[in-house]
Parts: structure tokens; sequence; C-alpha cells
């Protein structure tokens, strides 16, 4: 049975709303299987490819069925990498936006002092890494007594890497009257067996992979000579040229030679790769989300919790060793039915890796020719315009849900005794204003954060320059994040 539009589910108003505004219009496959099961309450295993929309899948009726009042924790989704927890943090922070959802984000390379101080905080769902996860538990810094909800993403990655260890722990250290769901691209045998031995009665869901593989990307496969490499890509950005784009190569150093060799060519790029540090891998990707770039060179560590709407075109420079990365990799594009396109460069010795992939996505890539010195002359002056231009992102969901929200900054907390319902009686009374116009309260010890929805902000700055807080004068002012 196909639904129509989210309305068919039991969704709370609140939920509805912030759909509307990130434009979740059409239930796509996996959100049309999981989330009416989900919200029953039952165990899901579901077999699905990047870019199907998963995320929204799981992060639906997590937002609906998480009660707001309870200050631990009450839902824990594990991630292979760091950039996928952040992506998954920001939807689930988006989807739950107007419900007052807070979701946090545990990973390695970064303050653990931090981390805790967030904890601290009333936190509704935290997703992670499972390394800082195990981390958190064992210092008594994340606590687990109200977790109802367990979601583990892209699980046969987590295998991969080597983190099967720390999730059969951080499983065993969670109530036992909970609900888990697993979700994967792939179904080895050891995923099997977590599901087998942790989960009850899972209901299995498969989304036919030719489906999210092929539909909505078009796959096209170029033969080159390695040194002739650089020039076909410039050709082919000419001919091609996309509204954004993003280029894998196999190594850092090919990032490197890549992106230096783009910028020398005045393209708006910039690259991303394991050598960088984590600060500066999110500041490119929250660069390329926002349009400040039109090309991003990256190797495979960009290929997993990259959610950008409008990726037109994914180059592969160099062929994946994996079959699974070239779907983690042309995923990219395509996304949320919009159509996309995946050109591959191989080389002779590649062959063999093109023809692994071939068999794992059950077709073979149509071979293009390389551009002519023709058609790229024809299409030189259209791209030179493009280039010089700022990229426009039409879609950028935490634009969209953000656009009517101002965050406050107060200096004063939890050393003055100031609690979150402190601000809601104060800020309620401003003429004009309600409780349901106070978002997310994140209270320090000498300062606080307040979320003004619906386009309140304004007035409720101007307002609480003379008010007072329990009785007490705070200095206000907008957030500089």
């Amino acid at each position: 049975m196909n639904e129509k539009s989210f309305e068919h589910y039991q969704l709370s108003d609140e939920i509805k709303r912030a759909l509307a505004v990130l434009k979740y219009e059409t239930p796509t496959e996996v959100q049309n299987k999981v989330i009416p099961l989900a919200l029953e309450n039952l165990d899901l295993v579901v077999k699905s490819q990047t870019g199907s929309g998963k995320t929204a899948s799981f992060g639906i009726p997590i937002c609906e069925m998480v009660k707001w009042e309870e200050k631990l924790p009450q839902a824990l989704i594990l991630t292979p990498t760091r950039e996928l927890a952040a992506q998954v943090r920001e939807d689930i922070t988006n989807i739950g936006r107007f419900k007052r959802i807070k979701a946090m984000a545990v990973y390695g390379k970064e303050p653990f002092a931090k981390q805790k101080e967030e904890l601290k905080q009333k936190t509704h769902v935290v997703v992670g890494t499972p390394g800082r996860v195990m981390d958190h538990i064992e210092r008594g810094t994340l606590v687990l007594d109200q977790v109802k909800y367990l979601i583990i993403d892209e699980t046969d990655e987590m295998l991969n890497m080597g983190f099967i260890d720390e999730v059969e722990t951080i499983i065993q250290k969670l109530p036992l009257d909970r609900v888990t769901m697993v979700f994967s691209a792939t179904l080895p045998k050891d995923v099997e067996g977590l599901c087998h031995k942790y989960m009850k009665e899972p209901v299995n869901i498969e989304i036919a992979s030719e489906g999210v593989t092929t539909s909505t990307i078009e796959h096209h496969v170029i033969e080159v000579k390695e040194e002739e490499k650089l020039p076909l890509l410039k050709a082919v950005t000419v001919i091609e040229n996309p509204d954004s784009c993003i280029i894998f190569c196999k190594t850092k150093e090919h990032v490197d030679t890549v992106f230096a060799e783009l910028e020398k060519s005045n393209y708006s790029c910039e690259k991303i790769h394991g050598g960088l540090d984590q600060e500066d891998r999110f500041a490119v990707m929250d660069g390329f989300k926002m349009g400040n770039f039109r090309y991003l060179v990256a190797t495979d560590v960009a290929a997993r919790g990259i959610d950008v709407d409008n990726v037109t075109l994914v180059i592969n420079y160099d062929v994946p060793m994996e079959k699974e990365s070239y779907v983690h990799r042309t995923g990219r594009t395509g996304r949320a039915g919009k159509k996309g396109k995946a050109i591959t460069f191989t080389t002779p010795y590649e062959s063999k890796y093109l023809k692994a992939i071939e068999r794992y996505i059950g077709f073979e890539l149509l071979i293009l020719d390389p551009p002519t010195n023709q058609e790229v002359a024809k299409g030189k002056a259209a791209f030179e315009e493009k280039i010089s231009g700022r990229r426009v992102v039409k879609n950028n969901k935490t634009a969209r849900i953000n656009q009517d929200i101002i965050k406050l900054h107060f200096n004063g907390g939890k050393k003055k005794k100031i609690r979150p319902v402190d601000f809601v009686g104060t800020i309620a009374k401003i003429p004009g204003v309600t409780a349901d116009d106070i978002g997310i309260i994140t209270i320090h010890d000498n300062m606080s954060y307040v979320d003004i929805l619906n386009g309140k902000g304004s007035l409720v700055l101007q307002a609480m320059e003379n008010a007072t807080v329990k009785g007490k004068k705070l200095k206000v002012s907008k957030a500089i994040k």
C-alpha cells in the first residue's frame, strides 16, 4: 500500500509542521514501510541503500515517540563515522524542532568535557560512534536507564570497521525493554547474528537495491589513461556544468593533486579527507551544504554522512576498490527522487574492480566517449558564467527550518539558580508570545541559551532587555552561533 503523504501517519502537529517546512511531502519506499511499524514499537531489520531516506524513516517515529518531559536520553543511535553522526543529529534536530527535541552527537576527536557538559542538559536523543559512546557509558556521563529505542545505522560498515565488540558491549548495557532497529545496506552473516541474538522477533524489511541505485541516477564510465585523468576531469566538468559536484579519489594524495589543479583553474572548490582535522572537515561540509563552493574533492571518508540536496554530479576520479563504496559514493546524487548522474573514470588496470561493481549492482555501466575539443569549446561560455556565480542552494533543510528561529544568549545560569521553567514563565508573559514560541533551552553554569521560534525572536529580545528572570536582571543578546 502506497501512502500518498505523511498526513496518513498518526503524527503530532509539531512533527507534521516540521516535515512541511523541510519539504518532506511523499514518503519514500523505506519510510512507507518503516514508519508505521516503528510507531508500533516493533523491532526491525531494514536492508536499504544509502540515499533512500532511511534517516527520516527512524527519525520521524523517534521524534514522535520520545517524551519531551523526560530529562535522560530515550533514544541511542549508533553510526560508524563522525560525519554520519553529525548528519543524523542534524536531521533529528530538524524533524523534532517544533517539539523541542534535543539531539546531540558524541564522537572522538572532540573534547570529552564539552560533550559531558552537554549531556548534563536535558537530552532526548544521543547519536554517536561506538568508541566514544562506550567511553561516556564507562565514565558515567551517558545514563542509559531511560533508553527505549536503539538504532544501529550502517551496521555492515560498523562491522567492517571492527566495531562489533563495542556494539555488543553497548547493547548488553541497555535496558531489555527497548525497541531495536538495525539499518544496513547489506546483511552479511555477522549482522544477521547480531540481530538474532539481541532482537525480539524482528520484522525484516528489504528495499530493492536496484530501485535506489538506478532509477534516479544515470551511471556512466569513461576509459582513460592515468596521466590523462586531469584534462579529462576538466573537460567533463565543462560539458556537464553541474550545479554541484563531488569528485571522489582513492587517496588523500590524489585529492590534494586534483584540488590544487582545480583551484589553479579558478574552480570554486574545497577538499575533504581523513588527513584534515575534524573541525576543518565539518567546516568544509557546512560550506558545501550552504553553497559556498560548487566542487568538493573527497576520499571515501566523505561518502557517508553527506546529505546535500542538490548534488547533480558525482565523478569517480578513481574506481573505488570496494564495490559497496561505489553505491555509497554515487548515492550522494539522485537523492530524494531527484535526477543525478555518476561518471567513473577507469584505467585499464582498474577493469577488475569495475567488473566487480557491475556484478554487485546488477547492471553494466554505460561507456561514454571522452568529450571532444569542439564539445568543450562549445560549452566553455556557459561553464565560465556558472563558475563565477555563487551556487544557489534551493533546498538547505536546516536553513529553512531555522529561518524563523533566533537563539538568545543570557548571562546567567545554574550558579544563579536559574532553571528552564524560569525562562518559560518570564518569556510566555510577553504580549504576543506563548510557550509554543519557546524552543530548546540550554542552561550552563554562567550562561543560558533560549531558542525563540515563529519569528518572535526580536520581540522577545526587546522585551527581555528590561525584564527580570527569577527576580534577576540578566544581560540578553542574540547568540552568535
